[in-house]
């Protein structure tokens, strides 16, 4: 059997839950949204348990009051996702009544993610709906959003909710056959149809926008939720939404589209959370021999290979950490043991003065390894 096809069956085998998300250039009609229920009906029928990820609202929105571009500022965007979300969920309702599939509407923020309790929340919503056999429909709340509360569009969405279910496969439905190669004028070329570590050179395919006059979202975001899932064990697949049949032949295990495979070593869920999902507070930025500890040998980050901190943060919030050198690279995310003040304190001191300084008895990290994650490549 050709490898290709061998990994995409051996993912089907052992999948039990999918992540799909369509972006709003595949949902412009109601047409549109029918064909992709029926295809997520016939998932369903496969005992997948199945979640959409929709964009949509905006879009929606435009074609209630006939806009042809996607307007710039906030309020405009936020009042187009009000008016196009509720005929949008409108539609899904009824085309999964079609299928006697009942729905079940989420609309999100990064800040429902970014705190432990509510990612928490969230992940037992979504299990308890797919216990009842219902379909969670999840868009970003663009109605209330703002920029920091933003996760940026769909695709890193539907990464983190693929992560934080633990679905072995995330599809992301777009207008490309996938992840293509560029030839020597740097115009796109084949289809890659396996990728297995997110290389330079396969970061530097992913160039161009899908048209920014009517939605939002890249080829590189799509990278960046495949870099989030990939460190959490679990499979991208790119596809073309606009082709029929197009998640019947990924249930069939086709060789269509590009399927990113994750490493073999998961992160835990907890570092995952501190990695992709906290909001981080502030930042440390470290020398050389401290950032090649961290990510040669895997140790914990001490005062003495701290140079600076930066940012107004408190002991157990989620920090940056930076390699000075490198124009404040950054290595890793952790949990630091020290608030701001204190930190201020004891950088570039040795971990036996830090109680001296402090004038109490105080951890001699200021991140543990246990609560530190790597994010640059070399960490791969």
């Amino acid at each position: 059997m050709d490898r290709n096809i061998e990994l995409r069956k051996n993912v089907l085998k052992n999948c039990r839950q999918i992540v799909v998300k369509a972006g709003t250039r595949l949902l412009t009609s109601s047409e549109q949204i029918a064909r992709l229920v029926d295809e997520i009906a016939y998932l369903r029928k496969n005992n997948f348990r199945v979640m959409l990820v929709t964009s949509g609202a905006v879009g929606m929105g435009m074609k209630v009051l006939g806009l042809t571009k996607r307007p710039r500022k906030l309020a405009e965007v936020q009042a187009l996702a009000a008016v196009g979300q509720g005929k949008l969920m409108e539609i899904y309702e009824r085309e999964c009544a079609r299928h006697g599939i009942k729905s079940a509407q989420l609309l999100l923020t990064a800040s429902d993610l970014r705190s432990r309790t509510r990612y928490l929340n969230v992940m037992n919503c979504i299990n308890a709906l797919w216990e009842n056999d219902v379909l969670p429909i999840v868009n970003e709340n663009d109605s209330v959003s703002v920029d920091e509360l933003k996760f940026g569009d769909n695709d890193i969405l539907s990464a983190m909710l693929g992560s934080l279910t633990g679905s072995q496969l995330t599809v992301i439905l777009t207008t490309e056959s996938g992840l293509r190669e560029r030839d020597a004028e740097g115009k796109l070329a084949g289809r890659i149809s396996v990728v297995e570590k997110l290389s330079d050179s396969i970061r530097a395919m992913a160039q161009g926008t899908d048209n920014a006059e009517f939605s939002i979202g890249s080829m590189t975001s799509r990278l960046r939720a495949a870099n989030l899932l990939m460190n959490a064990g679990s499979h991208l697949w790119i596809a073309d939404g606009r082709e029929s049949n197009v998640l019947h032949d990924i249930a069939d295990g086709k060789d269509i589209g590009t399927l990113f495979v994750p490493k073999m070593h998961k992160i835990h869920s907890k570092k995952l959370w501190i990695g992709f999902f906290a909001k981080c507070a502030g930042r440390l930025l470290v020398d050389d021999g401290a950032a090649d500890a961290l990510i040669s040998k895997g140790r914990s980050l001490l005062p003495s290979g701290v140079i600076a901190s930066a940012g107004r943060f408190k002991r157990g919030d989620t920090v940056e950490i930076v390699r000075a050198s490198e124009s404040n690279r950054v290595i890793a995310r952790g949990l630091v043991n020290f608030d701001s003040d204190e930190c201020g304190m004891i950088i570039l001191h040795k971990s036996g003065e830090i109680a001296e300084i402090l004038k109490r008895d105080a951890d001699a990290e200021v991140v543990h390894r246990d609560n530190l994650v790597l994010l640059t490549k070399e960490a791969d």
